[in-house]
């Protein structure tokens, strides 16, 4: 018996439970606060850096990235690229920072030991290396192999060997000289070498006062450059000076030849006359004394007499070769004796019995003290005279021809 086609299916629709919904979003939420965690985590563990070096002779995937000896990271990866190999470092100490100007060297502690990376210097502030940051070849550095130490020793040692510069001797020849020099005298040496170092303590202790020595030296030598004209010019002269005395040299060397023997005779003089020297010597400080307590009339005497000389060689006339100058004999007379009375008596009495006398004045002395009259000229108009004033002053008689002079 044939059956007819069988009926379709009903597919029903499935419902999403809520409980489903739930953990697909605390899902989603998760993921969300994850990555946002991840972007905004700072520099830390995880982080790699590049660093370019010369070659990687001692280093390997798995060697050391230290900063002041403490390991930070390792060696991840090392590729040649070209002149130059790549070396990628993962740093992993979460508290490390690095430098932006970081420099990276490879530390050899020994010859047999494995190398690491040194990263230099610590970090103690400013912008810091990212991750992924690269460190050029410019700052980075590779000790030196051993096979280049000799190849630079024998290199040393064939330009030192006879066909370098002992080619001729030289080497040898001032090896033997410095070896001569220096044979007995090793405790001489070491008590400079010793000297050396106590003069290099003092001046460890005295380094203010040392470098303002060698600041002032600098401005010493700043003057010498702002002054380089007249440097030189003193340069030509002491150049002259020299070049004189070098083509004077024999009568220059027979001079200080008799200045010897002139100071050896110096010495037997004074060896032979010392107590008469001493005693000339003490009388000399008595006259030093002498000049000290009288130097204040001293200075005076040098203050007037430099006036006084002009004035003696103005009064000079070349012509009568003759002193012309012009006396106050009325003052003069204060400086004899003393006169009977006031006036006339005190002036007239020295003049007529101090010596020779004129006809005009012997007879005016012999008309009595009528026979002057007192000036109009007042004597501070005559030319000063180191006396004191004489008082009145008289003149004779107009009869006599006198008249006021």
């Amino acid at each position: 018996m044939a059956s007819g086609p069988p009926s379709p299916r009903t597919v029903q629709p499935r419902t999403v439970q809520p409980r489903t919904v739930r953990w697909i979003i605390a899902a989603g939420l998760s993921l969300m606060i994850v990555a946002g965690v991840l972007a905004t985590m700072p520099d830390g563990g995880g982080r790699t850096i590049t660093a370019h070096f010369a070659n990687s002779q001692g280093i390997y995937p798995g060697s050391d990235v230290r900063v002041l000896g403490v390991k930070i990271g390792t060696i991840t990866s090392i590729k040649p690229a070209g002149q130059s190999v790549t070396v990628q470092m993962e740093i992993t100490d979460e508290d490390a920072r690095i430098p932006a100007e970081v420099t990276a060297v490879v530390i050899a502690p020994n010859l047999v030991s494995d190398r690491y990376v040194q990263l230099s210097p610590a970090y103690t502030g400013g912008p810091t290396l990212a991750s992924g940051g690269q460190i050029p070849v410019a700052r980075t550095a590779t000790p030196m192999e051993l096979d280049q130490l000799y190849g630079a020793l024998r290199k040393f040692s064939a330009d030192l060997g006879p066909q370098g510069v002992n080619k001729n001797g030289a080497l040898s020849e001032f090896l033997k000289a410095n070896a001569a020099n220096l044979k007995g005298n090793g405790t001489k040496l070491n008590q400079m070498i010793e000297d050396l170092g106590k003069a290099s303590a003092t001046l460890n202790h005295s380094a203010d006062d040392f470098f303002g020595t060698m600041a002032n030296f600098n401005k010493f030598t700043g003057m010498l450059r702002e002054n380089d004209t007249e440097v030189r010019q003193f340069q030509r002269r002491l150049a002259d000076v020299s070049a004189f005395l070098a083509a004077d040299r024999g009568n220059l060397q027979r001079a200080l030849n008799d200045l010897g023997f002139a100071l050896i005779k110096l010495k037997d003089f004074i060896k032979k006359y010392r107590k008469r020297l001493k005693g000339n010597v003490d009388k000399l400080a008595d006259i030093t004394k002498v000049l000290v307590d009288r130097r204040k009339e001293l200075a005076e005497l040098f203050d007037v007499a430099p006036l006084a000389a002009r004035n003696a060689l103005n009064s000079y006339d070349p012509n009568s070769r003759t002193m012309m100058s012009r006396g106050n004999l009325l003052e003069i007379t204060a400086a004899y004796g003393k006169g009977a009375g006031k006036g006339q008596a005190a002036v007239s009495v020295p003049v007529c019995t101090a010596g020779p006398r004129s006809k005009a004045l012997k007879k005016a002395c012999e008309a009595g003290p009528g026979g002057l009259n007192p000036s109009e000229r007042p004597p501070a108009d005559s030319p000063p005279l180191p006396f004191p004033a004489a008082g009145p002053v008289f003149t004779g008689a107009s009869s006599l021809g006198g008249g006021s002079r």
